[in-house]
């Protein structure tokens, strides 16, 4: 697929700037650039899960969405999105409608992997043509940073805080692309903010124009939740890919693609370190959990890369 850098980001805004966002944020970066990838002809329908998205973007009356938009609770945007995307599709067959839409829903990783995944999974295994776009923040953030599935290993959040009894979360982050592209959907990409956005322009177009369901996990951090300063925000997405703790990947028909591989894989330390909530795991004594976890993350690229290896 043909890639042109200055004609994406020329493209018209359908998001549009004077949401509420915290400075540094992930998620409006996200639904930017995802947006993007829509022609311009088409319309969209995006429904949204309540989450920091939702509050800080659709203030009654004023709302930072040029496409029709839909308020959802924590858990049924992909259920209210399939829900919408089988009524046009009647409506079309009627007559009724002419246009194009295309159908999006949005939530971050607590409306995604826990609280919304039973009708994310439901949406998915009917086989409706959307995209369910997770942008994951790795904690309940909206509520006050309370972990999630999503949240890494050992990370510091207020119901998992580190301490002299605990070094923060025990278990280890679900793998949900993986778990989505088990329910046999059309297309699965997992993707960040690297490369002049080159690599969630490409996804999200996939994901947009293959017929059928389709999931994007993309990484977007959190400044308050992960306690960085602003500016380190592209940065720290450049180091989960060189780590490889967010491996770029895709799976198309059940095709797993490794969409790249650092010529130099680097040390878990580097994705961490500049990220507070992983900040008392560089304390003296606490050498042994960031070995736990350099030890998952190598499993988990093995296996990745054992996937990818059989296409």
């Amino acid at each position: 697929m043909a890639y042109n850098f200055k004609e994406m980001m020329g493209k018209k805004e359908r998001f549009t700037p004077g949401h509420r966002m915290c400075a540094g944020c992930g998620a409006p970066i996200a639904v930017r650039n995802v947006l993007r990838a829509l022609k311009d002809e088409d319309k969209a329908v995006v429904t949204c899960a309540t989450s920091c998205l939702e509050v800080s973007t659709f203030m009654y009356p004023y709302t930072s969405w040029e496409d029709s938009f839909i308020h959802n609770a924590f858990e049924n945007a992909a259920a209210t999105c399939s829900g919408v995307e089988s009524a046009y599709r009647a409506m079309k067959k009627k007559g009724k409608i002419d246009d194009t839409y295309k159908f999006i829903a949005f939530g971050g990783d607590g409306g995604t992997y826990d609280i919304g995944f039973q009708s994310l999974s439901g949406a998915m295994e009917r086989g409706h043509d959307m995209v369910y776009v997770c942008y994951d923040n790795g904690a309940y953030m909206n509520t006050g940073i309370q972990r999630s599935s999503a949240t890494p290993q050992f990370a510091d959040t207020t119901t998992t805080p580190s301490g002299t009894e605990s070094p923060g979360k025990s278990q280890y982050r679900k793998d949900l692309a993986a778990i989505i592209a088990e329910h046999h959907v059309a297309y699965v990409g997992q993707t960040t903010f690297v490369q002049n956005m080159k690599d969630l322009h490409l996804k999200a177009e996939k994901a947009i124009y293959t017929e059928g369901p389709a999931f994007l996990n993309v990484m977007a951090p959190c400044p308050r939740g992960w306690r960085y300063d602003s500016p380190e925000i592209i940065d720290i997405c450049k180091m989960a890919v060189e780590t490889c703790y967010w491996p770029l990947f895709e799976v198309i028909d059940g095709k797993w693609i490794l969409n790249y591989e650092p010529k130099q894989k680097l040390p878990i330390e580097d994705f961490l370190k500049s990220q507070g909530r992983f900040s008392h795991l560089f304390k003296p004594g606490n050498e042994k959990y960031i070995a736990q976890m350099q030890e998952e993350v190598d499993k988990r690229w093995e296996d990745l890369q054992f996937l990818c290896s059989r296409a």
